[in-house]
């Protein structure tokens, strides 16, 4: 058998240890929004915007990034470092992401750290995201001045390394 020796997580799950009881007295309750209850916001690259339905918050400092991005056509951005992880579905369009071609029905996972690959769509579309903290890194998504922007900046003025 050739390739990498993936070594079953059950196994490893089994044997894992928590010193936490489950209890109802600290439990979180499911939170719950509708893509309707807030307005599409700028995002920092060109032809992007979004409905982050939950993000980073004081108050909940671990909580994801997760909602639609939407995207005009000819949108873009060039290739980036992100520390946290995170999951896109192509909701709609045809997009092209690290020069790989990706129709509706795909699912990217990005692991942390990673670099986000150059990304460009020429039908527009919509991607459903989940950024959260980094398994291994524990930097979190970013929510202010990334998805709620007044105003967007120049691709030359904008942080790609973080």
């Amino acid at each position: 058998m050739s390739g990498k020796h993936v070594p079953d997580t059950a196994v490893a799950n089994a044997a894992l240890a928590t010193a936490r009881e489950p209890s109802r007295r600290d439990h979180l309750p499911c939170q719950v929004r509708h893509l309707d209850e807030i307005d599409w916001e700028t995002i920092r690259w060109p032809g992007e915007t979004g409905k982050m339905l939950f993000h980073p918050s004081p108050e909940q400092p671990t909580a994801p990034n997760a909602g639609i991005l939407r995207l005009e056509p000819g949108a873009h951005h060039p290739e980036h470092y992100h520390g946290f992880a995170q999951v896109w579905f192509i909701l709609k369009g045809e997009f092209t992401i690290d020069g790989r071609p990706c129709p509706p029905g795909t699912m990217l996972y990005h692991p942390d750290p990673h670099f986000e690959g150059a990304f460009h769509t020429a039908t527009g579309g919509e991607i459903l995201i989940v950024q959260y903290p980094g398994p291994s890194t524990g930097e979190r998504p970013i929510y202010a001045g990334r998805f709620n922007m007044e105003e967007r900046k120049s691709l030359a003025e904008e942080r790609v390394d973080l």
